[in-house]
């Protein structure tokens, strides 16, 4: 006769309980916590609603993580759950074997059901346990404190779907006893009006990534500032208005603001990014003179930069330590790009990241950062793609860069001399000048990964990457 591991034992026991018609909340109350997440699963499999209401009010862990048992919503057995736990938050005094304190809705926490069954799963190591018990998502509760509900919400249709609105309603008439927890908050296509009667339900502490697309104006945003000053612990924020979500631009703790809206004051964003806002040169200034905190990345694109413009950019603290900064498709052919210079040396010591790219960049303006430019220590990525620039200019632009040993990246744009008529590389120039250009960079230094001329390359069709060290197709 062989011997039965523990963990089949605990199986066999649940079943055997599962399978009796009288089974009760006495009965549960007298069961090991081991045999609970056995017989959950179990129940749940099998779909015996009424068991999970029951197993719900005895449940003896901090967390329940149907989530990542549920992987894909199924409204009777939340509503099973949700009725369970009805008959608990409702109640003044709540029983001595309760303990559960979070109900969690997110995929993450898959390990909590495979550790009963004896798998050995990775989620046993140190940082699956430490997951499950993080302060985040187990807070410290007092006896009377509300049940806290996680989920994150991906929003992709204009209307909730069935188990998110039963959710969204029954937490709504429980307001007092429950808090729905979102730590990221996603909107791509519901409407504004229904997506800020969304945020009133939600526990607004718990937000710390808020992402909204919307097709709409920009004064839209004014909509979100009072639920914004609710969101203390709020670290990424992304609003976008009036262009598609194709070009959302990835990073942590983006900030793309409605010029005259009352949340302009916060002073969190680490990240500003700026894209097609027509009427910027009118609130630029007044931009990044409320910004409180310096910002890490400033990203500027698809817009017309003034002379004034550039000259905010250099005066304001907020741009002082910047470790990213990209201005793309930007006509500055017209602009002054003294101001630009003036803000390179500035940070100088921090810029890891510049892009000046597709900005019609000619040969006097280029000359005008190029003493700047060749004091920027610390950069890894320099995009100069998209710029009207001769041969010599490209010259004395790589011979700046003899200090710039750091540099892992680098894009610049085919000279002037080898386009043809219609701006289009013709390969029998370029291939000599491009061997020139290279010879004058490895006189003062020896590059890693660079690359001259259009991407992707219309001969072998590759894109700048890590991938290639040089391109030298013809």
């Amino acid at each position: 006769m062989s011997l039965q591991s523990p963990s089949r034992l605990l199986e066999l026991a649940g079943q055997s309980l599962l399978r009796k018609q009288f089974l009760t909340i006495f009965t549960l109350d007298k069961l090991p916590r081991e045999v609970f997440p056995l017989m959950f699963m179990e129940a749940f499999s099998m779909r015996r609603l009424e068991v999970l209401k029951l197993m719900v009010q005895s449940w003896p862990f901090l967390r329940l993580p149907l989530g990542s048992l549920m992987k894909t919503p199924h409204l009777e057995t939340l509503q099973a759950v949700l009725r369970g736990l009805d008959i608990l938050v409702a109640q003044k005094v709540r029983p001595r074997r309760w303990k559960l304190q979070v109900l969690d809705l997110r995929d993450v926490d898959e390990s909590f059901w495979t550790i009963w069954t004896g798998a050995k799963v990775l989620s046993c190591s140190p940082e699956g346990m430490s997951k499950r018990q993080t302060v985040e998502d187990c807070p410290t509760m007092g006896e009377h404190q509300p049940l806290k509900v996680f989920i994150d919400l991906c929003l992709k249709k204009s209307t909730l779907d069935e188990c998110l609105s039963y959710l969204c309603g029954w937490i709504h008439y429980r307001r007092d006893l429950v808090h729905l927890c979102c730590s990221k908050v996603e909107n791509y296509s519901m409407p504004t009006s229904s997506f800020t009667n969304l945020l009133e339900r939600i526990y607004p502490e718990s937000i710390q990534e808020l992402e909204v697309w919307q097709k709409s104006s920009l004064n839209k945003t004014g909509k979100f500032a009072p639920y914004l000053s609710q969101m203390s612990n709020l670290c990424k924020l992304f609003l976008a208005f009036g262009y598609d979500r194709e070009l959302y631009m990835s990073g942590q703790w983006q900030f793309t603001p409605d010029l005259d809206s009352p949340f302009l004051c916060l002073s969190y964003p680490q990240m500003l990014y700026i894209r097609k806002i027509s009427n910027i040169k009118e609130h630029l200034e007044h931009l990044l003179r409320c910004l409180k905190n310096p910002l890490v990345a400033f990203t500027f694109c698809d817009a017309y930069l003034t002379d004034r413009d550039m000259e905010c950019l250099s005066q304001y603290p907020s741009l002082s330590q910047l470790k990213e900064l990209r201005l793309t498709h930007i006509l500055m052919w017209t602009t002054n790009l003294e101001p630009l210079g003036v803000l390179l040396e500035k940070v100088a010591a921090t810029l890891k990241i510049l892009i000046l790219e597709d900005c019609r960049i000619q040969d006097p303006q280029l000359r005008v950062l190029l003493p700047a430019l060749s004091c920027c220590s610390q950069l890894t990525t320099f995009y100069f793609r998209g710029n009207e620039t001769s041969t010599n200019a490209l010259k004395d632009l790589l011979r700046h860069t003899g200090r710039l040993s750091k540099l892992g990246l680098e894009l610049y744009p085919a000279p002037l001399e080898s386009l043809d008529n219609r701006g289009h590389v013709n390969w029998e120039i370029f291939a000599p000048v491009r061997a020139e250009l290279m010879c004058t960079l490895r006189e003062v230094r020896q590059p890693k990964r660079i690359f001259f001329g259009p991407a992707p390359c219309p001969t072998c069709g590759s894109w700048p990457s890590e991938n290639v060290d040089f391109h030298l197709c013809s």
